[in-house]
């Protein structure tokens, strides 16, 4: 597949009338590029970006295919239904988990802004990051970037949210943050996404939502966990899509 910077710009600008998903690799740099799945719908009035957790590598395939079973890949022909197009971000190498994350570092929040960038000139559409466990850092971080990073995008949107994540008192961005009630793993505690939300000082529109119920198997901080928000991702997904189309 050719890199998005040598696909003619009437590609990009067709986007939207796609019916079917689409893999995009976003060019970066010298290295391995920055694999996308763009999943649209008809009249989309937002884009969201799905950040997923762990160490982050989905290992889609030409065809879109992954054996990644994170809640945002079993969810991601929900947001059509309201109007949004999705993107599933993927990365060529391993993020890390836990104190070990490179998720902070240059590289990877260059490559963050490629893709907003690549589909904020393509679709030309308000721009969402949305970041699930370990993926709430990456989308923070290019919160916390700079007004430059801060102005492509239209908000942001947390759940299961990491112990270190915070968002500084000067993003003038909606938050959003999300969490199960019976999410058990340590490092996601509740308080997070509580403290999060505490700190916007009401200058921008911000919401704490509460996720029930669903079914927990295995690993407490894996994607079939109360974590992962297991047999609840049509009221997650719901939840984040009512408040991007309110914002």
């Amino acid at each position: 597949m050719k890199l998005l910077q040598c696909i003619p710009i009437i590609i990009g600008l067709a986007l939207t009338s796609l019916a079917k998903a689409q893999v995009f690799d976003v060019a970066y740099k010298d290295d391995a590029p920055t694999r996308t799945l763009f999943i649209p719908t008809q009249k989309a009035k937002a884009v969201v970006l799905l950040f997923p957790g762990g160490g982050g590598m989905l290992r889609l395939k030409d065809d879109g295919a992954t054996n990644n079973f994170h809640t945002f890949v079993r969810s991601k022909n929900l947001w059509a239904q309201y109007g949004i197009d999705a993107v599933l971000v993927d990365t060529p190498y391993d993020l890390g988990n836990g104190r070990a994350h490179t998720r902070a570092i240059r590289d990877h929040q260059q490559r963050i802004l490629n893709v907003v960038r690549y589909y904020k000139e393509k679709l030309n559409l308000p721009i969402w990051i949305f970041g699930h466990s370990m993926g709430s850092v990456s989308v923070s971080e290019f919160a916390n970037g700079g007004r430059d990073q801060e102005r492509l995008i239209a908000g942001v949107i947390v759940a299961g949210t990491f112990r270190t994540v915070s968002i500084d008192s000067d993003v003038n961005l909606p938050v959003l943050a999300i969490h199960h009630v019976q999410d058990g793993c340590v490092s996601t505690p509740f308080a997070t996404s509580e403290s999060v939300i505490n700190s916007r000082l009401g200058k921008t529109p911000s919401q704490l939502i509460s996720i029930d119920g669903g079914v927990s198997e295995g690993d407490i901080c894996g994607s079939k966990a109360y974590h992962g928000f297991n047999e609840k991702e049509p009221e997650v997904i719901k939840a984040a899509a009512q408040f991007i189309l309110a914002n």
